[in-house]
This record gives C-alpha cells, sequence and structure tokens, in this order.
C-alpha cells in the first residue's frame, strides 16, 4: 500500500511547477533511496508548508523510514533537546546552525555520526508531537496501518476522488494538515502547496487560480472568516468545506453550515484527535442542520463507547462520561525516548480520548467537554470549555475567547473586547452561575496566542497570568 495513487498531483502554488504520475512517483523513490541508505533510526524531518517538506514525507513512507515531522520553528535548544532523547538518525532541513554532539552537518541535513542506533519498530511509520511547539515533547507512535486506513476512510467519507483540488491550510506537522495530504494523495487528487494559509493574502486568489474544491479548517479560521464576511458564492469552485481541531461553537456551525447550503456547497464536521491518525468521525453534512453539535458516526471500521462512571463501557444513548474510541487508525503507543520507538502496539486499537460526551440513538456522537479542561472558583469545579461557551453566550459581543485557570478563579481572555464589556461579561458570568464576580477575571487581549495548527495556545496564556 502507498499513499499516492497513480493520479496524485502536487502543485507548488508559489513556483507553479506540478509533479503527477510517473513523474511524482520518480521524484519520491528518488529521495526514498536516499533516506534508505542512512543509518538505523528515526528521521526527524523539519516540515514546513512546501513542496520539498511534502516530498520528504512521502519519501520517508516510501522507504519505510519512522519518520517525525517536526515544527521548522522549534528553536535549536528544544530539537537538540529532542535528539538527545530520541537519537535520530538525520535532521532533514536543518537548522542554519552548528549541529550538536554527534552530529555532522552534510547538504543541509544533520547526520548521527555513530552508524548504530536503535531501529524502530518495522509497523512505525509517522511520528508527531502531542503539544505544538512547547510543552510535552512525546511523539505519538502512528503504524503505516493507521495512516492509510485513515487515509482512506476520510477519503471514502468526503466522496474525494481524482477531480478533488485541496489547498494546504493548516501546517503539515499537525496532524490534521498531515490528514488533508494524505487523504487527497491516497484518491488521485490534487494537493496545491499554498504558503500563507486561509488568513493569508493571496489565499484565495490561489484557490480560484487553481481551482480548489475544498477548504480545512479549525475553529479560529471560522470564527476570522465570519469577521471578514466570507462569502461562498465569491469562491463557487469550493463546495467543501471541512472543520476539526477543537469543538466549534454550534451557532457557528449552523452559520456556515446555511452559508454553503445557500452557495450549493457542504460543510463536514469532523473529530479526531492525532491519536488516532488523526480523523474519528465526520458529521454527514446533509444531516447536520438536524444534529448540530455532533460530530457524526464513528468512521467505517471504527466504533464509540461512553465510559461510565463505574468504569464499563456502554453505547447506550444520553449516558455521558469519557468517549472511548476503537478502531484500525488507533496509535501504537506514546514514545518518550529512543528505547521506546521499537516498541509494539501498546493500545490494541483502543483509545481512551480524554473527551467527554454521549451518544444518540443512532450513535452520533455529541462532545460536551474535556476531563482535563476544570477550573476552580472559590472551590467550585468548572469545566472551562463551558465557561468559554457561557461567556459567547453573553450577547456581548465576544466571540473569540479562551478560559485558563488561575489559582482559585479563571482568567478569560477576550480577543478586541473593551475593558468595559470584559467587566460586564464578569458579572454576567456571576449571575449564571452564581458566584461572586471577583471568581471571573475578564481580561481584553488584541489576538489571543495561537498554536501553529491554529488551536488556541492555552499555555502561553496561563504563563502570562
Amino acid at each position: 500500500m502507498t499513499l499516492l495513487a497513480p493520479g496524485a498531483r502536487l502543485v507548488d502554488a508559489e513556483s507553479g511547477t506540478v509533479l503527477d504520475g510517473a513523474a511524482l512517483m520518480t521524484e519520491v523513490e528518488r529521495q526514498a533511496d536516499a533516506l534508505a541508505a542512512l543509518p538505523d533510526g528515526v528521521l526527524f524531518a523539519r516540515t514546513a508548508v512546501d513542496s520539498a517538506s511534502v516530498l520528504r514525507y512521502l519519501a520517508a513512507v516510501e522507504a519505510s523510514r519512522a519518520v517525525a515531522l517536526i515544527d521548522p520553528k522549534l528553536d535549536v535548544p528544544l530539537l537538540t533537546m529532542l535528539m538527545e532523547r530520541y537519537r535520530p538518525a538525520a535532521v532533514l532541513d536543518a537548522p542554519a546552525a552548528e549541529p550538536p554532539a554527534g552530529y555532522r552537518a552534510a547538504d543541509g541535513h544533520w547526520l548521527r555520526l555513530d552508524p548504530d542506533g536503535i531501529r524502530p519498530h518495522p509497523d512505525l511509520a509517522v511520528l508527531l508531537p502531542t503539544s505544538g511547539s512547547t510543552g510535552n515533547p512525546k511523539l505519538v507512535r502512528l503504524s503505516r496501518k493507521a495512516i492509510l486506513t485513515n487515509a482512506h476512510a476520510i477519503a471514502d467519507v468526503l466522496g474525494i476522488d481524482e477531480r478533488e483540488v485541496a489547498p494546504t491550510t493548516l501546517p503539515l506537522h499537525y496532524a490534521y494538515g498531515l490528514s488533508v495530504l494524505n487523504s487527497h494523495l491516497i484518491s488521485g487528487a490534487t494537493v496545491v502547496v499554498e504558503r500563507d494559509g486561509i488568513l493569508g493574502r493571496g489565499f484565495w486568489d490561489t484557490v480560484a487560480a487553481h481551482e480548489c474544491t475544498s477548504v480545512a479548517g479549525v475553529p479560529y479560521h471560522y470564527e476570522m472568516l465570519r469577521k471578514l464576511k466570507f462569502d461562498p458564492a465569491a469562491n463557487p469552485g469550493v463546495h467543501t468545506l471541512t472543520q476539526a481541531g477543537g469543538r466549534m461553537r454550534p451557532e457557528l456551525v449552523a452559520e456556515f453550515d446555511t452559508l454553503m447550503r445557500s452557495a450549493g456547497g457542504r460543510l463536514f464536521v469532523m473529530y479526531g484527535q492525532t491519536e488516532a491518525a488523526p480523523r474519528m468521525s465526520i458529521m454527514p453534512w446533509d444531516r447536520l442542520a438536524e444534529k448540530i453539535g455532533s460530530v457524526g458516526p464513528a468512521l467505517p471500521g471504527g466504533r464509540f463507547a461512553v465510559r461510565r462512571a463505574d468504569g464499563g463501557d456502554t453505547t447506550h444513548p444520553k449516558i455521558t462520561g469519557e468517549i472511548i474510541y476503537r478502531g484500525p487508525n488507533v496509535m501504537m503507543g506514546y514514545a518518550e525516548n529512543a528505547a521506546q520507538l521499537a516498541l509494539g502496539d501498546e493500545c490494541d486499537g483502543v483509545l481512551p480520548t480524554g473527551d467527554i460526551g454521549y451518544l444518540d440513538e443512532e450513535g452520533f456522537l455529541f462532545i460536551t467537554g474535556r476531563l482535563k479542561r476544570i477550573g476552580k472558583v472559590f472551590g467550585n469545579r468548572i469545566n472551562l470549555d463551558d465557561l468559554e461557551h457561557a461567556t459567547r453566550a453573553t450577547g456581548l459581543g465576544i466571540d473569540i475567547v479562551a478560559a485558563v485557570p488561575a489559582d482559585d478563579k479563571v482568567v478569560l481572555y477576550a480577543e478586541g473586547a473593551t475593558a468595559e464589556t470584559c467587566k460586564a461579561a464578569s458579572q454576567a458570568l456571576s449571575d449564571r452561575l452564581h458566584l461572586h464576580a471577583s471568581g471571573f477575571d475578564v481580561r481584553p487581549i488584541d489576538t489571543i496566542p495561537l498554536l501553529a495548527s491554529g488551536k488556541i495556545d492555552y499555555q502561553t496564556l496561563a504563563d502570562g497570568i
């Protein structure tokens, strides 16, 4: 099995270069031969949104070399720390700096001097970080089977075929961005490598010029598109929008669903985690309006259950608990050092997601929060996701908000809000939850910081308190 179907095309929007068919496969095989000759060990690939990074990734998969996709913005000290922990055979597209001890620079890469290294498990294909460019550096171990079966399942449900053209809208070292690439190339479709992303100045010009048919985004992208008064009629070739990367507020889902339907298009709301390679469910677009808030049924080959308070799992409708997913796309496990790269499958296809939710009578999943997104206000436990939703529901015009715990209160950052609006929001939350307003410290902020994935960077906000 391969990630490249015969008709797959890769288009570089900046240079206009097109690689397709035999030419694309020939280039991937040429690079695969070079990677196969490197010493044993995982490969670190600094993966930008460019054609060179895409080709390196495809070559690593083709050569059956386990590859960790690394944010190219990762600073050298943190990259060095990861290298000490995992002892990669090489750092591809290395920084313009002196390599650390035990490595030498060659042809733009850092190569390990010691030819002996820990050989990764033969099933291991891709490693992705669990937390952006900062925080816990452990890696998610994804097998070749997980990557390929998930790409096929996504393509099947979304109806991706050789006629589809998708621009890159997200980092390729982020699971959602990588899954867009995988699901299109494995279907013989076209991927347009566009460096600036949805909010870039020339993005929609690229979409029009290359006749793109779909666009993928995270909730923040849709919040910004709403502010920019996105009009699907202005982009008639785009018949599909997809959303993942966190729970999007139901009002925004309904708004974009109506927008797309009015233009003859469709919106797919999806649910996934890096640990599931990454998609677990896709909401059928034609049922979205009747089930706003749902992320749909499990993808083909997968299934959901809910873990009850007594520890048992159930598929009985309306019972709320931790969501458990089972499927062939579940990770092999985590790796926190080089030795763990050689381990086999430790998960047996079972993933406790850490998300809280319930199933309805048809098996459609509704997510209501996170197990660990909890704060305390005067000793009272409060779900931070629910608190963000309550802030948006105050009617004060706060659409983009991020809540972080702080001692015995919660700090909420409201993007673009005034001091007066923040004070009113604190009081509104106090009235709703019957706790003193001082427990809800709502602060104005020009722009909420984001990770490269487009998700809110809660750690940076917490560090700034």
